[in-house]
């Protein structure tokens, strides 16, 4: 693990089992399903929902990512704070998924959490922010 300047340990999940099923193009429904604690799944389902016009689904789907996430990352010994980074493969499935909820957020009027979820993001990973858009 690397630190940030304050001494943060980056935080690195596990591998995801629903990436594998993802990149193999089972329907990302059918993987949530299977693997209703992945990130990537939920996030997958907000971008595609994202690209139906669907913002409240999409809002729906990233919200729930942007949660099992929360819980992968406190599992893995995040403590609310510190490096989250893109680079590390298996956590752009939160870091997707923060990204999807500020959009959704900010087309719903939600501003104050689009914001908060834009930090958040550029907090964890400038690296993903910038990969996302944010």
């Amino acid at each position: 693990m690397t630190d940030n300047l304050l001494g943060i340990p980056e935080t690195h999940l596990p591998e995801d089992p629903a990436a594998a099923k993802l990149a193999d193009g089972v329907d990302p429904r059918e993987v949530a399903a299977a693997y209703p604690t992945s990130s990537l799944a939920w996030a997958q389902l907000a971008e595609d929902a994202f690209a139906d016009d669907l913002t409240i689904e999409a809002y729906a789907f990233a919200r729930t990512g942007y949660h099992r996430g929360l819980d992968a990352l406190r599992k893995s010994g995040w403590r609310g704070q510190g490096p989250v980074p893109w680079e590390h493969e298996p956590n752009r499935g939160f870091l997707r998924a923060l990204a999807a909820l500020s959009k959704a957020a900010g087309q719903i009027g939600e501003t104050e959490e689009q914001r908060r979820c834009a930090d958040f993001l550029r907090d964890s990973s400038t690296t993903g922010a910038r990969e996302l858009g944010l």
